[in-house]
């Protein structure tokens, strides 16, 4: 394995942690609940890591290689899925939920159910809950993870 192809497989490992780590310390730390389109942006991640992983133990390199790729593909499906939600939440067009709960209504009594809706935060997909210069989580999810896909796509190829 190339440096370069070692390069791309640690990439593939370190950008859906980083971005993973993101989404969970602003939900845990930051209180920013994610919407159903943000969770929808976090299952590619959770795959591309694990195929990461592999490419890390499999014995071949052209195996691993082989799942690098298919990694840069999960993070470029949460990118195409960032964009989507991007542009829900900028009104380029219409999303395809409207709201998430918030509260585990397992075990609740019928009133401790109401009341628990009643007082929970109704989490918007197309009202973004952070931006940065105008550009929301979700934005920044599109920008990296398809930047980063591009970037470890061109990293497996072979140089000229």
């Amino acid at each position: 394995m190339t440096a370069r192809q070692r390069l791309a497989r640690a990439i593939a490992l370190l950008l859906p942690l980083a971005l993973l780590a993101g989404a969970w310390g602003s939900q845990l730390i930051g209180h920013l609940y994610p919407c159903e389109m943000c969770h929808w942006q976090r299952w590619p991640h959770y795959a591309a890591v694990v195929v990461a992983i592999l490419a890390f133990v499999v014995p071949r390199p052209a195996l691993a290689k082989t799942l690098v790729i298919v990694a840069a593909l999960l993070i470029a499906l949460s990118g195409a899925i960032g964009v989507a939600h991007a542009g829900v939440e900028y009104h380029w067009w219409n999303g395809f939920t409207a709201c998430t709960q918030t509260v585990d209504l397992r075990g609740l009594s019928s009133a401790d159910r109401l009341a628990a809706i009643m007082h929970a935060p109704i989490v918007r997909c197309d009202t973004p809950q952070w931006t940065l210069s105008g550009i929301s989580l979700a934005g920044f999810n599109a920008i990296l993870s398809l930047g980063g896909a591009v970037v470890i796509l061109a990293l497996t190829r072979k140089a000229r």
